[in-house]
């Protein structure tokens, strides 16, 4: 599965428990189930595995659907498909070609009562590989237009190129997991097809879309409108299809063209969200096909240097979740002392580690006070452990001296621009510093910190005064020409 980022942002999962109970809620895993319980000797197969078609009717009974109901027969066929494919039933070869096979219980259909949540959900993720393998392949009407007299299908006739079509759909569901994941406001609504197709079609670099793209953009939405009605009863994603009556003006040569649609019409076009189990899902598979897709608890068990470094491209919720894990396996104290620890340094990811040590030791409380006032005198750490000990009310803290100030203020600024880049408060913050220390360039030029000209450099670009912008630019060259740039 191919994903753009090197790393990806880190998933807040569902507790597995409860991802397993929704995987057997599921319409069709629990067909699958139902039809499973409900094979035996009688039961005839052809010589794929598949129910023969004198068969169907019966197994679309036992799964409520009406006799009338013209897609009882495919959606039985298909419960019956996932539970073949994923072990809960067994297929036995018929002795003689032409005959029929014979039907046991799987093994693994104990799994699904009798097993733990990791069993069930191994179970769900056999399903989606079906699923996901339905998803992939031509349309049985185009098949049969290019079958060949041999029984053979002529695929360069047909234009369809199957790791193509199955890399398509993994940078779809890369994409919708980057969504899901990569801003929480952004994973709490549901993505336009519109969007999501385009995010395949359409380069990075075009203004304008040209006409043969928005046709392969519409071209790929009713692919992906075919997909996702297939993903939806596994609950990979929950789903609301393309507009019936805008398919049916596709589908009409003389119709007028349909009037624009405002933003509020969008959902016409197609809707679409990873579920909590389809968030573990589409994990699941980048995960096999080597991508680093790492979850929140995944540093529970590490040391505090790899939690500071881990969370540093974390997204802030995300790092407040694994640090709230971390700190739930360690006792305060010496939690304290081992952040402390791997929060020092002279590097460049120095700065976004202290400002995630103060993230984690804001939430340890005050049995961790020895440990803060131990590094008071630490240059790097000394003026954190104030901040720290004045938040929790401790009595005799010394006060910092104004050099410790001027650092802790380049070290903040520094973690900052690390963490956020050019934000709204990070300028604001800029603007204040500014306005209450008139003379602050004058200093802060010679504080003894390797971030010490980037961020005044900063300050010159994000400052909207131009007259501070320039003291701002001033006192970064003199930074830069102190530390022999």
């Amino acid at each position: 599965m191919s994903v753009s980022p090197a790393t990806l942002p880190p998933v807040l999962l569902h507790p597995e428990a409860e991802l397993a109970r929704a995987a057997l809620a599921t319409p069709l895993l629990s067909r699958a189930v139902r039809l499973a319980r409900w094979a035996g000797p009688e039961t005839r197969v052809g010589a794929g595995g598949e129910l023969v078609d004198a068969q169907l009717p019966a197994a679309a009974a036992e799964l409520g659907l009406a006799a009338d109901d013209p897609d009882a027969a495919a959606y039985a066929s298909e419960a019956w498909r996932v539970a073949v494919d994923t072990g809960l039933v067994e297929v036995t070869d018929a002795e003689e070609e032409g005959g029929e096979g014979t039907v046991t219980q799987g093994e693994d259909l104990a799994l699904l009562s009798e097993g733990g949540p990791q069993d069930v959900l191994g179970i769900w993720l056999g399903a989606l590989d079906t699923v996901y393998a339905d998803a992939t392949v031509p349309d049985m009407e185009d098949l049969l237009d290019v079958l060949e007299e041999n029984g053979e299908v002529d695929f360069a006739d047909l234009g369809w190129d199957p790791q193509a079509e199955a890399d398509f759909l993994d940078g779809v569901l890369g994409n919708l997991y980057l969504l899901t994941v990569g801003d929480a406001a952004a994973g709490e609504g549901p993505v336009p097809l519109p969007a999501l197709a385009a995010s395949m079609i359409v380069p990075d670099d075009m203004a304008e879309p040209t006409d043969d793209i928005l046709e392969q953009v519409s071209d790929a939405m009713m692919k992906l409108d075919d997909q996702f009605r297939l993903f939806e009863p596994l609950g990979l994603v929950e789903y609301r299809p393309v507009d019936e009556a805008l398919m049916a003006d596709v589908d009409d040569d003389g119709a007028e063209e349909p009037a624009p649609v405002d933003d509020e019409d969008v959902s016409r076009y197609g809707m679409v969200r990873l579920t909590p189990l389809g968030l573990y899902g589409v994990r699941a598979r980048m995960l096999e096909a080597g991508v680093d897709a790492p979850a929140v608890g995944d540093l529970a068990d590490k040391g505090a240097d790899a939690l500071l470094d881990g969370t540093s491209g974390f997204p802030q919720a995300a790092a407040q979740a694994e640090i709230e894990q971390w700190l739930a396996h360690h006792e305060p104290l010496g939690a304290a002392r081992e952040l402390l620890a791997a929060a020092r340094g002279g590097d460049e990811g120095a700065p976004l580690r202290r400002l995630r040590c103060q993230q984690a030791l804001s939430l340890v409380g005050d049995e961790a006070e020895p440990a803060l006032r131990d590094v008071l005198d630490d240059p790097e750490l000394g003026g954190l452990a104030r901040v720290w000990l004045a938040e929790h009310g401790a009595a005799d803290v010394p006060a910092p001296s104004e050099a410790l100030v001027f650092w802790l203020t380049i070290d903040t600024i520094a973690a900052q621009l690390a963490a956020e880049g050019n934000s709204d408060e990070l300028q604001g913050l800029v603007e204040g510093l500014a306005q209450q220390h008139s003379g602050f360039f004058a200093t802060a030029w010679r504080v003894e910190h390797p971030a010490t000209a980037d961020v005044l450099e900063a300050m010159g670009r994000l400052h909207p005064d131009k007259k501070v912008a320039k003291e701002a630019r001033k006192a970064a060259f003199k930074a830069r020409s102190q530390q022999g740039l």
